[in-house]
């Protein structure tokens, strides 16, 4: 897939919980930083209205701390920064998903390649 398309919505409703609290582990950033990060990683655009809601949550669970800080020459932003409890989820969250993504990585790569019929599969009519 060509990374400028847009991936379907399950698949980063899935991925981007652990993929914004690894930008986070960058240090203290804001919500715009964090969406070209996403971007420029190769998830595409993530809408606001996705993003706020999910920096909330963290917010609420203790996974990230926030600070205003003034603008320079505009308004001030919100700042993320990953807490000690936050780290500790990406590091739990990030070997869940690989072992998550291997597994599904065996069944797709069968998928693409030559297709095979088991004995009883009868050319995959049953």
């Amino acid at each position: 897939m060509d990374e400028t398309q847009a991936w379907p919505s399950d698949w980063l409703r899935g991925v981007l919980e652990v993929c914004v609290l690894r930008v986070l582990a960058g240090g203290p950033t804001y919500g715009y930083a964090i969406t070209a990060a996403l971007t420029d990683g190769g998830l595409g655009a993530t809408k606001g209205g996705t993003l706020y809601p999910l920096l909330k949550r963290f917010e609420g669970a203790g996974w990230v701390r926030t600070e205003w800080r003034p603008g320079e020459g505009g308004p001030g932003r919100k700042y993320y920064e990953l807490t000690d409890a936050g780290r500790a989820v990406l590091h739990e969250r990030s070997a869940q998903w690989l072992t998550f993504a291997r597994a599904t990585s065996r069944f797709v790569a069968h998928a693409a390649g030559p297709r095979t019929t088991d004995a009883g599969d009868q050319g995959g009519q049953r």
